[in-house]
């Protein structure tokens, strides 16, 4: 698919330019490596599409910043396209600031309980309490976030920017499935429903988070090793997080600075 911003502007050349050719090549690759991934219930692969983002997120700034596009979307007639993508921009920042808000307690309160494990003392069952009080609110914090994301998503404009916006939503929507372990549809369904593909299966996912859940439900005797094994899958999703939201910002402010043009 080649790269068109699709803005009402006749400054655009007939070729694309090499960082528009650079950013299409990542979505395609995008794009194939979901369809050839066999699971996307791990943190690994989230971790990885999280690097894949903030690298695309990094081209789509350096493409925003060519003088070309800078001066096609500063047009009058394009005004309206810029408000899209920054009101797409901030869409994405407020879902990683939800993911950020519900990771930090998480893994404040498994590392309290790995202290008492360590130690053997305190109030086990009542930090453990804590902790599935916390994943109880995390769901119900998920739910309310990913049911406007399939009406958001239809409102995507520009094609490149307009499908790195989807695929970036679809991202948040995985990790939130993720997260609190309900059903999740494979081949990025968000995307799928927006380029009218057709539609995926949903499986409920077991994983790093559901397993501890059900341990300490099931008032399993539970190994400080599962714990920290949660632990720094926590870590590295708000590491890979924390990237994504620094690329996301710098992008933000590159598009902001088209409305002074």
């Amino acid at each position: 698919m080649a790269v068109s911003c699709h803005v009402r502007s006749n400054s655009f050349p007939s070729r694309p330019h090499p960082q528009a050719a650079h950013v299409d090549e990542q979505l395609t690759r995008l794009r194939s490596s979901e369809g050839a991934s066999t699971s996307s219930s791990s943190s690994s692969y989230i971790c990885k599409r999280l690097d894949n983002l903030q690298e695309l997120h990094e081209s789509l700034d350096k493409l925003i910043r060519l003088p070309i596009t800078q001066h096609a979307l500063a047009q009058d007639q394009n005004k309206k396209y810029v408000e899209q993508l920054l009101d797409g921009s901030l869409r994405i920042l407020d879902l990683y600031n939800v993911s950020k808000d519900v990771l930090s307690p998480m893994k404040e309160s498994l590392m309290e309980i790995q202290s008492i494990l360590r130690r053997k003392r305190g109030d086990l069952s009542g930090e453990v309490k804590k902790y599935l009080g916390l994943r109880k609110s995390l769901k119900k914090t998920f739910q309310k976030v990913q049911k406007p994301l399939k009406v958001a998503q239809d409102e995507a404009s520009l094609a490149v920017f307009g499908e790195a916006e989807a695929i970036t939503i679809a991202l948040f929507d995985s990790l939130f499935s993720y997260m609190s372990g309900s059903k999740t549809c494979g081949k990025w369904s968000l995307v799928s429903k927006l380029m009218n593909h057709k539609k995926v299966t949903c499986e409920a996912q077991t994983n790093e988070f559901t397993r501890v859940d059900s341990d300490f439900q099931s008032e399993k005797t539970l190994k400080i090793e599962d714990v920290q094994i949660l632990e720094s899958c926590i870590q590295d999703l708000e590491d890979g997080l924390e990237s994504l939201s620094k690329s996301l910002i710098k992008y933000r402010v590159s598009i902001l600075n088209t409305l002074g043009h």
